[in-house]
């Protein structure tokens, strides 16, 4: 694997590349790095040339201070930014959690980009709005949302030597099987505490006021789809969603309507992985995205 850095869009983007061929982009969420895709890179990089970024204010990609730098304006431009640098002209885009935010905000401003979309557990965002704004439980779900954009948030997930992390992430993706070594586990949490990156991990919850209604006036969804018009909220290639079912953060509910919205829309259910499918089946993950790939 290839370590190396792009210039780009106002800062500097470490990304990680892997074999040659039909290019596939890899965007990690919260609180993640490029490594939750490593077996992903190792497999398909194979025969692809696979790419995986520290998105910008994680890990080793430069971290601007402030919350409106991560407002998902840039962090679209982000992605655009770095296909041109490596002069990709089409890609797959594979995502999950935040990047799967990003990923479907990319895909919606920028179609000519992208070959084929996956997304693990997370809806359209006009759906994710809709949910976050009607839909009790999922309201309920996404309690976590206003923590994160709070001025307690940091103390709250660095506090007992990031316990939050690695109960809530790496404690529960053990349980649902990953193979995490004792390597893998100090580069994530080496990538916690680089410095600025937890306050610019949780300036995505900032910039993009995603969340249940706040109490104070706020009515809930985000601002994710700012600036599009009604007929970019289409989909037009094809989409694989990969939904592990054990997700307590992002509730099936979000997936009604999204057959209306996008065109050509293939479900694979995992029942017994739940929010961090990367990490828990690994194996499986590269299985259907090579199977999506061959069929469409």
């Amino acid at each position: 694997m290839e370590h190396q850095y792009a210039d780009i869009n106002g800062i500097r983007m470490h990304y990680v590349t892997h074999g040659a061929g039909e290019p596939i982009l890899f965007l990690h969420g919260f609180p993640e790095y490029w490594g939750v895709w490593k077996k992903q890179l190792e497999e398909l990089g194979k025969d692809h040339l696979a790419i995986a970024p520290d998105m910008r204010g994680y890990n080793l990609s430069s971290k601007p201070t402030g919350v409106e730098p991560y407002h998902i304006e840039h962090l679209v431009a982000d992605i655009r930014a770095l296909a041109d640098h490596l002069k990709i002209k089409k890609f797959t885009l594979v995502s999950q959690d935040w990047g799967a935010l990003v990923g479907w905000s990319f895909v919606l401003r920028h179609p000519e980009y992208v070959r084929r979309f996956v997304t693990i557990n997370i809806t359209h965002p006009s759906l994710f709005n809709r949910d976050l704004r009607e839909n009790p439980a999922q309201q309920q779900a996404s309690q976590y949302m206003l923590l994160f954009r709070s001025p307690q948030a940091e103390q709250a997930i660095m506090a007992d030597d990031y316990a939050f992390g690695r109960q809530a992430m790496l404690g529960a993706a053990r349980q649902l099987g990953a193979q995490l070594s004792a390597e893998d586990e100090a580069e994530m949490i080496a990538a916690w505490k680089q410095p600025g990156a937890i306050t610019a991990g949780l300036n995505y919850y900032r910039a993009a006021k995603i969340g249940p209604p706040d109490g104070q006036g706020g009515q809930g969804g985000s601002n994710l789809l700012d600036g599009l018009k009604p007929q970019q909220l289409e989909v037009k290639f094809p989409v694989l969603f990969i939904h592990g079912e054990l997700d307590t953060y992002l509730l099936p509910s979000g997936q009604k309507g999204l057959e209306e919205l996008v065109r050509d829309l293939t479900f694979k259910r995992i029942p017994d992985a739940d929010h961090w499918v990367s990490l828990e089946k690994p194996a499986l993950l590269s299985q259907y995205i090579r199977e999506f790939m061959r069929e469409k």
